[in-house]
């Protein structure tokens, strides 16, 4: 499947319309719901297939850009999942409704912060100094290696998936089998945890 295009919108809404004829979506949800203690990768991975391409869609029309648009997919994905691996969606056969009702309001929340932003530019831009990036302090890799060896090991696998692979919460969360909340308080406890241990006053030897 190609990218998705503002061009290519009504053409690609009617594709899917017509695959969403077969209510798979909601039998979906009642595995990925009925599989706790456990994860039903396949059904999961099904449902982001499937609901994924609609998702950006929402995003572009009402984003116009296909970064955010992705960044929505992602997120709707990611609380979706996790509020049907918890029990928390009541109605299976309203999941569709629900994920785009979230859609809506992730759209509104990006749309504040974006406006909040332009703002705090529109007022402080001239006033914010220029950095030379080649002045910022050099990192202590070692000492950076020995505050992560500190940690504890989930803490360490947290934020290594993070930030050195690069992967979203949700992700780190089917790797290490925690809930993306969980996922989200182990990084900020490891991140204070490592800056405190980068913070420390060398010893002199």
């Amino acid at each position: 499947m190609g990218e998705v295009t503002l061009a290519s919108a009504p053409r690609y809404a009617r594709r899917v319309d017509a695959e969403s004829g077969t209510p798979v979506e909601p039998e979906l949800a009642r595995r990925i719901a009925g599989a706790r203690p456990g994860i039903d990768a396949r059904a999961e991975d099904e449902l982001c297939r499937r609901m994924a391409p609609r998702l950006r869609l929402y995003g572009l029309r009402h984003l116009r850009d296909a970064h955010a648009a992705a960044d929505l997919a992602q997120q709707v994905l990611a609380m979706t999942l996790e509020r049907l691996r918890a029990g928390r969606l009541r109605d299976p056969d309203m999941l569709v409704s629900f994920m785009f009702g979230l859609c809506r309001r992730v759209v509104l929340d990006m749309r504040r912060t974006q406006a909040r932003r332009d703002e705090l530019l529109a007022t402080y831009a001239d006033d914010v100094p220029v950095v030379d990036a080649g002045a910022s302090p050099r990192l202590d890799h070692d000492r950076l290696r020995g505050c992560l060896e500190r940690l504890t090991e989930r803490e360490r696998s947290v934020l290594v998936l993070s930030f050195f692979d690069d992967r979203p919460a949700a992700d780190v969360g089917r790797e290490l089998a925690l809930s993306e909340g969980n996922v989200r308080v182990i990084r900020h406890r490891g991140i204070a945890r490592l800056r405190a241990c980068m913070e420390q006053p060398t010893e002199v030897r």
